[in-house]
């Protein structure tokens, strides 16, 4: 090559050079840059050979490559290839002569440099401007020498895969996918015949890939061997063949940046999940999670480095062993944090499905709205269940993993969709927020039948329970079979005090009676303003608003617009000034979403930056006030105890107005959680809870302070039809259990089963069994039918019947299922269809008839059943809702507060589907079906048609959906496009990050959309698996 021209162009460089050069090559798995064009400099430029000589390719009309470096263009180094065919051919036949040297034959791409060896060293490599595929054989003992050193490469320079065109990304993409597939199946043979045969394949595909004619290799050696490699294209017509192709490829846009990004990703998970699977102390790169996971959380979070116990919790032993664990901190601790993580470990290391079950729909929207980002960003889906969405069974994903966020009933309905097809396995990971809700009424026994059926089908599941307040914890384990992990850990310290009179007292817990003498509140009352504030409200706020923020919890949703009043009445008007303009701004906010009317108290308080939040408030109201609390627009808030358990919203004081909720005596539970609000982490330094308390309940009150938390007892037997009833249905309707042994044996791994001794002493969990299965036979939803075996002895199993399985497919409670299957039976017989009144009857939930007060001033009194006038008067309300779709004018228009009306509407809309579910089982029903399909989503969003595709997205309320709308945004297609910072100019009193949220919302939205889709594309061309052989062989 050294008389051959600057055919080839390369540096001198050093021995050590070159071969630190190569071993980057290798390691990366990076190839050289393209030829590049050689400078016209006249004297020193080769003629080009003419059409009928050697040099020419007769496989193409031109020359392609002419002005070009190329392997085409040097005679010498096309002589030198030759040559190393031809020893390749004495190599391979000595190797079948001989049969005593037999070597393993490896498959590896060449990237980017030709290397010729010397022969003694048995190793044969084949390479050509990273387009052919190199084959070497070596000895285990072999050292390369320093001569090996030496020897000339063709240099690889400094650019690597970025300096490709996309056809050879591509083409190596295919080469190295062919390459590991080649060395799989010739792993176990080490002959020469199978390098052989392992060439032509490679070589044949190769000139497939680029367009070029086929060739028909015999890929078994003989005693002709040397004749029919003879009759091969040689070397060099594939290498010119596959360069000529190359070029003429079509260049895909691809970004060359983007698919390094990928492929380190790719890497990096690859490598973290096998760091999993091993279950190695040395988790990788971010806790067995690719680095771009901690770039994220740094981006979206502004979370840098995790707290210590984080760190501690995270490489327990326990988890490495994938067992279930519950962990308990105190509120703001940074629990949730810990289960993001290992939810990011199942989805991108494990490839597994999760469950994330939280308690309100509030908390799902927010939840989806926040790790939607990280979907856009890591591939996987982010879906939500709450209210009326979700899709059951949910789509089976083949590409991507999903992670379904979901209330308690709507996980319970998912959980047994799975189980039904048999699909619960693809669950790896469950975890549960706010696990003390086991012990709270008909939704913490709705979390218990979640949880035993998941232990109960699937023991490959992992399960994570996390809770601030947690105490009978060795119940929990015992069910959930499960670690515990405890901290004390709180970002920022918090002081808890009782307030009695005028006197400021600190928890402690070394004192006699718990409290120790603080401070006496130095703030001059006169006489009227006593009689209005005896507690000394005014002046608790005013040493902490408005540069601080503050909430005050009150016992009841009239105690809270009454203290925001009265606290605005006698603040100093110098308080209008703080952030005048933006409180404007959200007055503004509020009228628009009242569609011009505006709460007259909230008129009041804003200027001051106060406002009062309880369910009293819509939807679109308490996200808007919530906005605006965070952002310090509003320094205190006055609020009931829902606050506590809903989204987070810290302060700097936390003042609870009186030790009651309601009229009943505060928890400890429900203390903690209130008092868990004080203290922001990264802006206060301490949190402060300032209890009042009146002498009367002094005593109480040192009990609560002092007192453990409350232990977490079952409530399957307390909530029996929500309860006890609707988890027997299910087992047998899921066929998890046939009879009364094998429900009796589901039994005992309940918590019910763990804690059944103190909660029911008069029965046993045998006897509260049966009289549950009597009560569902009596109803008609369960069905005995005897079996007799060889032994002659007769065995009760049980069947589910249509109606039974319409109640539990339908989440109907089993107290009104034969209700409803009248109502609607008799809604067949004459079913108005004029409007949808007849229909919203139907759908009108039982249990809000009990809450319901109709005003007789509107509707005249009738001497019928109260049950079913109070629910036609509720269908009148949300009959005018979907007229009107103006939440205040209804509400005045009833007498009704707008939040109730708004919970109204919300759970009308959760139990049409739930009546769509259940009239799908019933053929009878099947009318039900297209009506209610229709009216379930008008009942979601109540908003005009144009505006339901923006709504859909998580986090878009009517307000933001008709400012979207207005503003041009009028498809989830458009939303999904857009640019954060077009939307931040364009929406007023848009931030950045809600932008940004918006957009990864809609994203993901489209994205599951478009992947539902495919999924039912490839579902409809999958050939059946029942298909017999012999029609398919005689399939064209």
């Amino acid at each position: 090559m050294e008389g051959g021209g600057p055919a080839v162009r390369r540096r001198s460089r050093s021995a050590s050079a070159c071969k630190s050069s190569r071993d980057r090559a290798r390691s990366r798995g990076v190839c050289s840059p393209p030829a590049r064009k050689r400078p016209s400099s006249g004297a020193g430029e080769e003629p080009q050979p003419a059409p009928g000589s050697p040099e020419y390719n007769n496989d193409s009309e031109e020359d392609m490559f002419g002005d070009y470096d190329s392997f085409s263009g040097n005679d010498s180094l096309l002589a030198q290839v030759d040559d190393m065919e031809q020893e390749c051919i004495q190599s391979i036949d000595l190797t079948s002569c001989t049969k005593n040297m037999e070597e393993k034959a490896t498959v590896e791409p060449a990237f980017g440099y030709l290397q010729l060896q010397n022969a003694k060293s048995k190793e044969l490599i084949f390479s050509a401007a990273g387009n052919i595929i190199g084959f070497k054989t070596e000895e285990e003992s072999h050292v390369r020498t320093t001569s090996e050193q030496d020897n000339r490469t063709l240099e690889p320079g400094d650019c690597f895969l970025d300096d490709l065109p996309s056809s050879q990304l591509l083409y190596f993409e295919e080469m190295n996918k062919t390459s590991v597939d080649s060395r799989k199946s010739s792993g176990t043979k080490e002959s020469a015949n199978d390098m052989n045969s392992c060439l032509d394949k490679m070589l044949n595909q190769s000139s497939c890939h680029h367009n070029a004619e086929p060739t028909k290799i015999n890929n078994e050696l003989s005693p002709s061997t040397t004749s029919n490699m003879s009759k091969r294209k040689s070397l060099k017509d594939h290498l010119k063949n596959t360069m000529t192709g190359n070029a003429k490829a079509q260049t895909p846009q691809v970004s060359r940046t983007k698919l390094l990004k990928e492929a380190v990703l790719s890497e990096e998970i690859c490598v973290a999940k096998k760091t999993i699977e091993t279950s190695s102390v040395d988790v990788g790169p971010f806790y067995g999670l690719p680095s771009k996971v901690k770039d994220l959380l740094v981006q979206f979070r502004g979370i840098e480095n995790l707290y210590e116990w984080q760190h501690t919790c995270l490489t327990l032993e326990s988890l490495q062993q994938r067992k279930n664990l519950i962990y308990s901190l105190p509120t703001s601790g940074g629990k949730t944090l810990v289960a993001e993580i290992l939810i990011l470990q199942e989805l991108l290391c494990r490839q597994k499905d999760v469950l994330m079950v939280l308690p309100y729909v509030a908390i799902v929207q927010e939840k989806v709205w926040a790790l939607s980002s990280f979907g856009i960003e890591l591939g996987f889906l982010v879906e939500e269940y709450a209210g009326s969405k979700g899709r059951f069974p949910p789509i089976k994903r083949r590409m991507k993993k999903s992670l379904y966020i979901a209330t308690i009933e709507k996980g319970h309905s998912l959980v047994n969709s799975l189980i039904e097809t048999g699909r619960v396995g693809d669950l790896g990971l469950v975890v549960v927020d706010e696990l003390h809700m086991l012990g709270e009424g008909s939704r913490g026994a709705t979390l218990e039948m979640i949880l035993a059926k998941i232990l109960y089908a699937s023991k490959t599941t992992q399960i994570i329970g996390m809770s601030a307040t947690l105490n009978n914890v060795g119940d929990l384990q015992q069910f959930l079979q499960a670690e515990y992990y405890a901290n004390n850990f709180r970002p920022v310290e918090l002081k808890e005090y009782v307030k009695i009179q005028d006197s400021i007292y600190e928890v402690d817990n070394k004192a006699e009676n718990g409290l120790t003498f603080s401070r006496l509140l130095n703030f001059k009352y006169s006489s009227n303003l006593q009689k209005m504030d005896p507690d000394h409200l005014i002046a608790l706020v005013t040493e902490v608003i408005p540069n601080y923020s503050c909430l005050i919890f009150c016992s009841t949703k009239k105690n809270c617009e009454n203290v925001a009043e009265m606290i605005c009445k006698y603040l100093n008007k110098e308080y209008r000034n703080h952030r005048e303009k933006e409180k404007q701004d959200l007055i503004k906010d509020l009228k628009n979403i009242g569609k011009g009317s505006l709460c007259p108290v909230l008129k009041r308080t804003i200027p001051f930056g106060i406002a009062y939040h309880h369910s009293g408030l819509t939807s679109d109201e308490r996200k808007r006030i919530e906005e605006a609390y965070s952002a310090g627009v509003l320094c205190l808030l006055t609020c009931t105890s829902t606050l506590a358990a809903g989204v987070n919203l810290p302060a700097r004081r936390v003042i609870l107005r009186a030790p009651y909720v309601a009229t009943k005596f505060l928890k400890k539970n429900q203390y903690k959680q209130m008092i868990g609000r004080a203290g922001r982490a990264g802006i206060d330094n301490a949190g402060e809870s300032i209890l009042i308390v009146q002498e009367k309940d002094k005593h109480l009150v040192r009990d609560l302070v002092n007192s453990p938390l409350e232990n977490c007892y079952s409530n399957l037997f307390l909530e029996f039809t929500k309860g006890i009833q609707s988890l027997l249905l299910s087992l047998v309707g899921l066929k998890i259990a046939r009879n009364p042994e094998e429900i009796y044996h589901f039994m005992c791994g309940t918590l019910f089963g763990v804690q059944q001794q103190f909660l029911s002493k008069e029965k046993s969990l045998s006897d509260i069994t049966r009289e549950a299965l009597g009560c569902l036979i009596e109803k008609g939803l369960l069905k005995e039918k005897m079996t007799c075996e060889k032994e002659q002895k007769s065995q009760s199993n049980l069947e589910i019947t249509q109606l039974g399985q319409a109640t539990y497919k339908g989440s109907i409670d089993v107290a009104y299922c034969d209700a409803l299957y009248r109502d609607l039976k008799k809604g067949l017989e004459g079913l108005v269809l004029e409007s949808c009144l007849h229909l919203l009857y139907l759908t009108t939930p039982y249990d809000m008839t009990y809450h319901c007060r109709p005003d007789w001033m509107i509707y005249f009194r009738q001497d019928v059943d109260n049950g079913v006038v109070n629910r036609l008067y509720l269908s009148f309300v949300l009959y005018s809702l979907l007229k009107e779709t103006n939440i205040w004018n209804v509400s005045e228009k009833f007498n009704m507060s707008r939040g109730y009306v708004q919970n109204l509407l919300n759970s009308a809309a959760s139990f049409s589907s739930c009546v769509l579910h259940f009239s799908e089982e019933l053929e009878e029903f099947w009318v039900y079906k297209a009506l209610l399909t229709e009216l379930t989503k008008r009942l979601t969003y109540c908003v005009k048609a144009e505006l339901i595709p923006l709504m859909e997205v998580a986090g878009v309320l009517e307000s933001r959906a008709k400012q979207l709308y207005d503003s041009g945004y009028k498809t989830l297609a458009h939303l999904a496009n857009s640019d954060p910072e077009t939307l931040v100019k364009m929406i007023e009193h848009l931030s950045r990050r809600q932008a940004r949220q918006i957009v990864s919302s809609a994203k993901m939205l489209l994205r599951e959309k478009a992947e539902a889709l495919q999924e039912e594309v490839e579902e409809l061309l999958k050939v059946p698996t029942d298909t017999s052989e012999g029609l398919l062989t005689t399939l064209p």
